[in-house]
């Protein structure tokens, strides 16, 4: 064994601690994934050098032919696995090894619960598979010598799981990584050819390298111990280059959960070969659950890139929009040269008719998912909904196509589920409707509740119910659904064309001509807080709302800008009364002009109370009201 030097005895990250807790107490119910999760970093790692020797092919040090090695010794108790890919230095060592090299630490360990099945859904979320040796090993040791560097600068990593774990220089005269698992007591089954060899057919039989088993030979008496001899047990073919009809769902799932690091099975996947003016085959996937960093629209995303069956890059974000960042796959082409650059994508006019064809194939999946799957669609809707909300805004091409996919909650719900399609809405409109009306609101019980869906109430007319922080920003691009326009019940004068009879229009009109002059005396009283004043016709109930002019912005946007520190334009509500109601009845009655003042502002500030909006001077409200009080009870 090679002399080892620099030794040190370093600390785990707390995290790492925590996490190597729960894995040394069998955290994951299936203990055989481990060879899958070491198998999948190997197979990372050989594609990293593949990708740096394009630049720099001295990485190689003559050794081409790439591959992973599993072996095992029945006497020692051990399982090796073994790589001849990038490896590592021995600051790699310590900052993969040492840490959870995710930005994200603080939200996994905030989210453990104990309960084992979720937590190892986390763990394949933060990619921490290697620390899956400790089920079966109650010591690992890691031997690795980065390519390029010297046989000198090898680094032997070593850790018992308990805290801590040691570093040295050692010699390493080939390039790569070597784990070497000591088996606990009772894990015995896999130091065993056969064991070894079902569990890389079962997860890692598409691995697109060579993973070989130590052949079985038996030396005759009197003979020497023949040379070791290999063999292959993948079929170390690249899964998204064989034909459809030759992989299993088995196989594409096990391929997913090894490049998306991921430990449930995606909701749906399409695989397509591409063959004419261009070439290329692509495998993209729906995941189950959102990742933790979906929010971020600037962290790492993307596909990861093939050029004629050799990795180059990871997460390409040039081959799909930014509202599809969720979507995992790998796209193989012909027609792109093997030192493509990030920056090279983004000028690449290929590049743009592929992003065009893989959105459409995506937005297809979707479709086929919401039409076949409706229940696992609106799983799919409550972790990816808000980001698909983006696509109308970036994708003007496929804005019908999009919008067919929005899911929206509607008063003719009662839980606030975003489940009504657009074209479910439309299937179910009163007759002669030729619009779809929304309301935008903080909650749901805000906008369940509103004044402004009084009249729709009465009518029987459908609203549906927005309550996301992006809706108010979706609904300013999206302008019509299968040539129907959309409407905000709280903007503008409403209008209800067709569906409001000739004798509720002429009504309508004579009652705003006979309240005239009390529209004058609101408008006075109220001054400066409205731009207008009028009678409505969407109240039954209520005796006044506040609505929004046709070209300001709703409440919505207003707070949007106002948190990113932006400039938001004033803009002045519309004041409506509701003739009928006893209030306003009273009101128009009232003699005095300084009680007809009190009771106009508060009939307002409830209007914006109402409408889920803030009081811009609480404390007027509050001494008007009490005012009102007094002078009743006495």
């Amino acid at each position: 064994m090679s002399v080892e030097t620099q030794k040190e005895t370093l600390g785990f990250q707390t995290e790492v601690k925590q996490l190597l807790h729960l894995m040394i107490h069998s955290l994951y119910s299936n203990k055989e994934i481990f060879l899958r999760e070491l198998i999948s970093n190997a197979s990372d790692a050989v594609d990293k050098l593949r990708f740096e020797a394009l630049s720099k092919p001295e990485l190689l040090e003559g050794g081409a032919e790439l591959k992973i090695r599993v072996s095992y010794d029945k006497d020692a108790k051990t399982v090796t696995l073994e790589d001849n890919g990038i490896g590592m230095s021995r600051d790699d060592v310590i900052t993969h090894l040492g840490t959870i090299a995710k930005s994200g630490t603080a939200d996994f360990m905030k989210n453990l619960s104990g309960d084992q099945k979720k937590d190892s859904h986390l763990i394949g979320q933060f990619g921490v598979g290697f620390y899956s040796a400790f089920i079966v090993a109650d010591q690992v040791e890691v031997f690795s010598r980065r390519a390029g560097l010297a046989a000198s600068e090898g680094v032997h990593w070593s850790s018992k799981g308990e805290g801590e774990f040691e570093v040295a220089t050692v010699e390493k005269a080939d390039r790569g990584t070597r784990i070497v698992l000591h088996l606990k007591s009772g894990e015995d089954e896999f130091a065993d050819g056969w064991r070894l060899r079902n569990i890389i057919k079962k997860y890692s039989d598409h691995i697109a390298l060579p993973i070989e088993l130590p052949k079985e030979q038996t030396a005759a008496e009197g003979e020497d111990a023949p040379a070791q001899e290999w063999e292959v047990v993948n079929r170390a073919s690249a899964l998204w280059t064989r034909p459809r009809t030759e992989v299993k769902d088995e196989e594409y799932q096990e391929f997913y959960k090894h490049i998306a690091h991921d430990y449930e099975n995606p909701l749906s996947w399409s695989h397509n070969k591409v063959e004419g003016k261009l070439e290329y085959s692509s495998l993209l996937y729906v995941p189950a659950r959102a990742p933790f960093d979906l929010y971020q629209r600037e962290a790492p995303k993307g596909l990861k890139l093939y050029v004629q069956r050799v990795f180059v890059m990871d997460q390409a974000e040039s081959f799909l929009p930014l509202y599809l960042r969720f979507i995992k796959g790998v796209v193989d082409s012909n027609d792109l040269s093997l030192n493509v650059s990030r920056e090279i994508l983004q000028k690449d006019p290929i590049i743009d008719s592929m992003k065009s064809a893989l959105t459409k194939r995506v937005l297809d999946m979707l479709e086929k998912l919401a039409k076949n799957e409706p229940e696992q669609y609106k799983g799919f809707w409550k972790n990816f909904g808000q980001v698909m909300k983006e696509g109308p805004a970036e994708d003007f091409a496929n804005k019908e196509k999009i919008a067919g996919l929005l899911r929206f909650a509607s008063t003719l719900g009662d839980d606030g589920e975003q489940v009504v399609s657009l074209a479910e809405y439309l299937a179910r409109a009163k007759e002669g409707q030729d619009k779809i009306y929304y309301l935008t609101g903080e909650t749901y019980a805000q906008v369940k509740n509103s004044p402004h869906l009084e009249v729709f109430r009465k009518k029987g007319i459908e609203v549906l119910l927005l309550t996301d922080r992006i809706d108010e920003w979706l609904m300013s691009y999206l302008s019509e659904f299968d040539g129907k326009t959309f409407v905000d019940v709280a903007r503008g004068d409403l209008d209800l064309g067709n569906l409001d009879s000739e004798e509720d229009k002429k009504a309508a009109e004579e009652v705003a001509k006979a309240k005239e002059g009390l529209v004058e005396r609101i408008k006075t009283a109220l001054g400066d807080a409205v731009s207008e004043v009028r009678v409505s016709h969407r109240l039954t109930d209520s005796p006044a709302i506040l609505a929004i002019g046709e070209q300001d912005l709703g409440m919505q946007m207003r707070q949007i800008l106002e948190a990113s520190g932006q400039k938001v334009p004033d803009s002045k509500p519309i004041f409506e009364f509701n003739p009928a109601h006893p209030l306003i009845e009273k009101l128009d009655g009232e003699q005095s002009e300084e009680r007809f003042g009190d009771l106009s502002h508060i009939l307002f500030d409830q209007a914006a109370l109402a409408a889920g909006d803030s009081l811009k001077d609480p404390a007027a409200y509050v001494r008007r009201l009490n005012k009102l009080l007094v002078e009743l009870s006495v």
